[in-house]
């Protein structure tokens, strides 16, 4: 190998190297997909205009078949009058008439081919272009997909466990301390209020409990006129205990 191949081999493998690290796989799609709709207006335009071509030589057709008509009924009349001058000159217009209308059939025939061939050429490049688009679109994900991967491969190469791990140890710490404090002062505060709940209740069935004796001495006739009250007047106030209020009773009684 010559030494300038060699030099020309070496300048595009370098050049081929920077311009395939410039190019982004993400943005040459999008813009291939652009270029692609892009054409897809001038292709509309040529199917346009074609189809023009062949709907003027339809009206180009149906004009020369009117004619041709209206020629061969100005003949038939010519010749009925005995005018052959004038039907010799229509007939002249009728062949002429004729032999565009032959060459007007024609090119509407090959128009029409090329007006569906036009047509069948825009849909299957609509058809492609759909398909490509739905292709970039997979292999754009598919290139975020390997970026969003290529970046937590690199954060977890920089991410040392273990230079955190006394911080995140020592905030475990502190917050178990504090939600056992927590919980300690709401099991504390949970018990004296069930504590004091059951005094309450203990002295109000107490307080029940004497409403009770009384009412059966009552019905027994064994209390006194004034001894009601004073029996009422001797049931144990709010902190005094039940012993107490039970000999007040008994006293009373005897």
């Amino acid at each position: 190998m010559g030494l300038w191949s060699r030099m020309k081999r070496s300048v595009r493998a370098l050049f081929g190297g920077i311009i395939e690290k410039t190019e982004d796989p993400e943005l040459l799609l999008q813009q291939t997909i652009r270029d692609m709709r892009d054409r897809v207006p001038e292709l509309n335009n040529s199917v346009a205009q074609v189809m023009a071509t062949e709907k003027l030589l339809a009206k180009n057709k149906e004009r020369l078949e009117t004619q041709v008509v209206d020629l061969d009924s100005k003949i038939r009349a010519s010749v009925k009058m005995g005018r052959d001058d004038i039907a010799t000159a229509y007939i002249g217009q009728l062949q002429q008439a004729q032999v565009d209308l032959g060459k007007t059939s024609q090119q509407l025939e090959h128009a029409t081919s090329a007006s569906k061939q036009a047509l069948k050429a825009r849909d299957n490049y609509v058809l492609q272009m759909q398909r490509r688009t739905a292709e970039a679109m997979q292999l754009i994900n598919q290139s975020k997909q390997a970026k969003l991967q290529e970046q937590l491969a690199q954060t977890m190469e920089s991410f040392q466990l273990g230079d955190d791990a006394s911080t995140f140890n020592e905030m475990r710490d502190k917050i178990d301390r504090r939600a056992a404090a927590a919980e300690a002062k709401m099991q504390l505060g949970a018990a004296n209020v069930d504590t004091q709940m059951q005094d309450i209740e203990r002295e109000a069935m107490d307080m029940q409990l004497q409403d009770k004796l009384l009412t059966y001495k009552r019905e027994m006739g064994l209390l006194g006129a004034g001894t009601t009250t004073t029996a009422a007047q001797a049931l144990p106030a709010e902190g005094e205990t039940t012993t107490t209020s039970g000999s007040n009773q008994n006293g009373t009684g005897s």
